[in-house]
């Protein structure tokens, strides 16, 4: 198979691979094409970048006995063993390191989490993984349409003067920047407007304004210190 000037199908299989739904030959033949094509390494450390922050968001789950029956049959375990008593504890913050030494795994969980949770649990439709000057990760943003909330949360340990706040503006393709909120102790939840999300969004930034947000009724007065696109799930 010939992927490299089908755009589609690679932006599908690097996801897949991120995600770690990707599995057995195809998972394999995926990593030899990575090995010889530098774009699609890209493609796939996009990828990684966008689902990664996620599972910031995942909630506390308890995997059911079944989970743990079943790894004891496959790896022919005595339940009672002491070694194994590590694993039917079900310690959740084993489950955490777990998610951030392994991204896809991380990405997946947070899949499994939000789709079993109860009805009126948010249901994220857009992501937006802000990035700093120098590419690196630094902020998530998720919008909940259904419920009709923003949230937002710095992810890096980046500190901010006490005399300031990252303000948080949609910026359309014409017009001004408009304000979608203030954070508080670097995290927020606000209510979603529609044109936080609109067609004509270009980009998601933040601004280093004086405590309280910008002063400027009109939009920003202080430095882009972080920015990204919004990701429609």
């Amino acid at each position: 198979m010939n992927i490299r000037h089908n755009i589609v199908l690679r932006q599908k299989l690097a996801a897949e691979y991120v995600l770690g739904t990707l599995k057995g030959g195809a998972r394999r033949r995926f990593e030899g094409w990575m090995h010889q094509d530098a774009d699609l390494r890209n493609i796939t450390a996009q990828w990684q970048q966008r689902l990664a922050p996620m599972a910031e968001f995942a909630g506390d789950v308890k995997p059911p006995k079944s989970v743990w029956t079943g790894i004891e049959r496959r790896l022919n375990l005595k339940p009672a063993a002491q070694g194994w008593k590590f694993w039917l504890n079900e310690n959740l913050a084993f489950w955490r390191s777990l998610g951030m030494v392994s991204t896809g795994l991380a990405a997946l969980l947070m899949i499994v989490v939000l789709s079993n949770q109860a009805p009126d649990a948010p249901v994220i439709n857009y992501v937006a993984t802000l990035s700093d000057d120098k590419a690196q990760a630094a902020m998530l943003v998720t919008a909940d349409r259904k419920h009709r909330a923003l949230e937002v949360r710095l992810i890096t340990d980046a500190r901010v003067a006490a005399d300031k706040s990252l303000h948080l503006w949609a910026v359309p393709k014409a017009g001004a920047p408009r304000s979608l909120g203030v954070l508080v102790d670097n995290k927020g939840r606000f209510t979603l407007a529609e044109n936080a999300i609109s067609n004509d969004v270009a980009v998601l930034a933040v601004t280093l304004e004086p405590k309280g947000g910008s002063p400027d009724p009109n939009g920003p007065t202080g430095p882009i210190v972080y920015k990204g696109n919004w990701v429609r799930l």
